[in-house]
C-alpha cells in the first residue's frame, strides 16, 4: 500500500480565523520554509493587503490565501483579489 502524501497544506491562524485581524505572515513564512509541500494561507484576512503581505512568500511556497470571512462581508472585491494574486 502507498503512503498518503499530502500535496499541500491549509494554515489557519485560529486565533485570527473569521475576526479580520490580518493575517500572520511570519507564521505563514515560518510553516512555509518548513516544509516541502505548498502551503495555504488562512485567518484574519481583512483586506487586499493581506495579499500583498503573502506575495513575497509565493517564492516559498505559499501557494494561495482564503479569504472567508472578508468575502462574505464585502471587504475584499474577488476579481481584484484575483488580479493581485495574478500579478507579478
Amino acid at each position: 500500500m502507498a503512503a498518503w502524501k499530502p500535496v499541500a497544506l491549509i494554515y489557519t491562524d485560529i486565533s485570527r480565523d473569521g475576526v479580520k485581524t490580518g493575517v500572520n505572515v511570519e507564521a505563514t513564512r515560518a510553516l512555509a520554509e518548513a516544509v516541502s509541500v505548498p502551503v495555504i494561507a488562512s485567518g484574519g484576512v481583512r483586506s487586499l493587503e493581506d495579499i500583498r503581505a503573502l506575495k513575497p512568500l509565493q517564492p516559498l511556497g505559499v501557494i494561495g490565501v482564503i479569504i472567508g470571512r472578508a468575502l462574505y462581508d464585502g471587504l475584499i472585491d474577488l476579481t481584484e483579489a484575483i488580479h493581485l494574486a495574478q500579478t507579478p
